[in-house]
């Protein structure tokens, strides 16, 4: 009975093992992690390599997703800063190759030969981030000497609440640091039921005009971008049950009502993907999701928007 008991347990050791190496294989047990910021709300931690489900993720030392940088580029560097949420960033489903900021890097490069040797774009973005998330940051670390700073948005951001540091360490989204076992993750993940945070009723419940608050912090980086001598371009992207037939929900419908009264009394130069997906019969394919795009999605904004950056520039191959 003993031997067979051992037995037992080594199988049981063993197929635990098996597992752990499978789950480590794909990328769990090395989540990428969280830092609370009081301003920003949070921020992904700075240098931090990993690879999820196949798809490579670096974090530099401003908590950008990319290689490290130096503050200051060269003469010589065409810099872009992006900010965004989850659609810049990629997430863990987005290699670092095919994100927005990487495939526009390329599209800029090829563009600028004549009068750049290359071009950075750099990638400031945290999932679920808004426009004063991004204000936050760009307040904390300057536009890094960009020619050009772009703010990519969705329209769930036109009602983004204030920044908050409440779900680092506490969601399962954003935890803080590494867990014990790639199965420990794996069953925090996928098993255990999330654990609410009561707190956040006070955030999500956020009174005053929020389309009002955020639209102020866009009008405020257009501000800090032209401090800078920078470009500034906003973008929006729609999520996947706005295109076609019906459209946006009526309160969306008055949100972007007011996203175009307020870029046009401000002067500001912005991109509506809406009707450039609308025009596409086969956009729908290109949505990882209802709000992220995947790589033909990323592809179609890369492009677009690298466009009006060469034409902000006024340059010409």
């Amino acid at each position: 009975m003993q031997a067979a008991l051992v037995v037992i347990l080594t199988v049981f050791v063993g197929l635990l093992v098996v597992l752990e190496i499978g789950l480590r294989t794909v990328g769990f047990g090395n989540p990428l992690i969280y830092v609370a910021d009081e301003q920003i709300g949070y921020l992904l931690a700075p240098n931090q390599r990993t690879r999820r489900f196949g798809n490579r993720i670096k974090v530099n030392e401003y908590s950008m997703r990319g290689e490290p940088i130096q503050k200051t580029p060269l003469s010589s560097t065409l810099r872009v800063l992006l900010l965004g949420d989850s659609i810049a960033n990629g997430g863990w489903w987005t290699d670092q190759a095919k994100t927005i900021s990487s495939l526009m890097a390329q599209e800029l490069s090829a563009a600028i030969k004549s009068k750049f040797t290359e071009a950075e774009v750099l990638n400031a973005s945290a999932n679920s981030w808004g426009p004063r998330n991004e204000l936050a940051y760009l307040l904390r670390f300057g536009n890094f000497n960009a020619q050009v700073v772009v703010l990519l948005i969705n329209t769930d951001d036109l009602f983004a609440t204030a920044p908050t540091s409440l779900p680092v360490g506490r969601d399962r989204n954003y935890p803080n640091q590494k867990p014990p076992l790639a199965l420990v993750e794996a069953f925090y993940r996928y098993v255990s039921k999330q654990k609410p945070i009561p707190e956040m009723k006070v955030v999500n419940d956020e009174g005053g005009d929020r389309i009002g608050f955020n639209l102020e912090a866009i009008g405020k980086i257009q501000t800090l971008a032209r401090q800078a001598n920078s470009q500034f371009l906003l973008v929006m992207t729609p999520l996947l049950r706005e295109i076609g037939e019906p459209g946006p929900r009526d309160y969306e419908i008055k949100a972007r009502q007011r996203l175009n009264e307020f870029v046009q009394s401000q002067g500001i130069t912005y991109i509506d993907f809406l009707p450039v997906f609308n025009s596409n019969k086969d956009i729908k394919t290109v949505y990882q999701d209802n709000i992220h795009l995947n790589l033909q999605g990323n592809q179609i904004v890369s492009e677009v928007i690298s466009q009006a950056v060469l034409e902000l520039l006024e340059y010409e191959n």
